[in-house]
């Protein structure tokens, strides 16, 4: 077995690490005071070439594997956890339009993607229609050549920035079977978004999505009706490992810095790391923390070699969002009153870790699907 990246990966860990400091870090705190999505952030992303990397070189991307995607994830997360986001969604919906969309919507629409001429989101959730996805009614009706969509997506990440929209839509009867995909660029004059004002990620522009019978071409049928859940839980297996990383990126930063200051912080003339009730929850964020991330590592290096990875993807969703607000607690905790203040990043990192509690599918969804590779279907709850 082999445990570590290979030269080309450490070379390309230690490059985005570099740009992640420099160019995302100075804005971590101010863009959570804004609550919006700054749009210098996709320019330098796209610059440094790492929202394309799960794209094929052939259409614009870098043909990356997963795992290198995941280093991507991690390290910029570790900066600021919100930017990750725009690499989570491109590359989810990057991947089902290359594995479920022909080879003329793959040339149209991965470049975009690629560049940032498109920023997309991925619309799923509706109000009544959260973990029983497969159940939605947001409808797709034909409409001449094309079709018409009508009804609410909600909790969209990006959703008040994104200029196109990989929507899953009901094209035929109740279930998972009559749920479609489309890709579309967003229309303004039959589209209302709705901003929230959540607890944290305030910089990625959450929000609902209003589809007034919205006109979408025939070409925006990805892959044949009936097939978008289907198409969107398989990439979920994939992106549940990569939010693994996002959040584990945030909590060993946040772990990296209590660390630091446990050894500068004087209390009873010694310094605070000497003392067992200091370092020890430390030590323990950090064994898990490492953990969580050889867990999310192995689904990304089994989804590259072609094995499944539902299983390890779906253990990481619960698992590493739980441990990863976990650490971020302990970590403002050490820091003591001064944790409690936004003088230092550690009770922004653990708002934003919390959300990705939440989406991308709960821990009792994951836990779930988790149960059904252990038991097998017809064994588990």
């Amino acid at each position: 077995m082999h445990f570590g990246f290979s030269d080309e990966q450490d070379d390309f860990r230690a490059s985005v690490a570099a740009f992640a400091q420099a160019k995302l870090t100075p804005h971590y705190a101010s863009d959570d005071r804004n609550a919006a999505f700054r749009q210098e952030l996709l320019t330098d992303l796209t610059s440094q070439g790492i929202v394309g990397l799960r794209i094929p070189e052939q259409y614009g991307g870098q043909g990356a594997d997963a795992v290198t995607t995941g280093i991507a994830s991690e390290e910029v997360s570790r900066a600021d956890i919100n930017a990750a986001y725009v690499l989570l969604i491109a590359s989810l919906v990057g991947e089902i339009i290359h594995t479920a969309g022909n080879e003329q919507q793959r040339r149209e629409w991965l470049p975009a993607i690629a560049d940032g001429n498109s920023l997309p989101c991925f619309c799923l959730t509706e109000p009544d229609h959260g973990s029983d996805a497969a159940n939605l009614s947001v409808r797709a009706v034909p409409d001449g050549s094309g079709w018409r969509i009508t009804g609410e997506k909600t909790s969209i990440s990006l959703g008040m920035d994104a200029t196109t929209a990989l929507v899953m839509a009901r094209t035929g009867d109740t279930g998972a079977r009559g749920v479609s995909a489309f890709y579309f660029r967003l229309d303004e004059t039959h589209l209302h978004r709705s901003a929230f004002s959540d607890l944290g990620g305030r910089s990625i522009g959450r929000a609902s999505l209003a589809f007034d019978n919205h006109p979408v071409p025939a070409e925006a049928l990805v892959g044949n009706t009936g097939e978008g859940f289907i198409r969107t839980m398989q990439g979920f297996d994939y992106s549940r490992a990569l939010i693994g990383l996002m959040v584990l990126g945030t909590a060993q930063a946040a772990i990296d810095d209590a660390i630091a200051y446990a050894k500068e912080r004087v209390a009873f003339g010694q310094p605070i790391s000497r003392q067992q009730g200091v370092a020890f929850p430390l030590v323990e964020a950090a064994t898990q923390v490492h953990g969580a991330r050889l867990l999310c590592y192995e689904a990304l290096w089994r989804k590259d070699m072609g094995l499944p990875h539902g299983l390890q993807g779906n253990m990481a969703k619960w698992w590493a969002p739980k441990l990863a607000v976990e650490a971020c607690h302990q970590a403002l905790l050490t820091f003591g009153h001064a944790g409690y203040s936004d003088e230092v990043p550690q009770g922004q990192r653990m708002r934003d870790a919390i959300g990705l509690e939440i989406g991308d599918g709960t821990a009792q969804i994951a836990k779930l699907v988790t149960a059904r590779h252990l038991f097998g279907r017809e064994f588990a709850p």
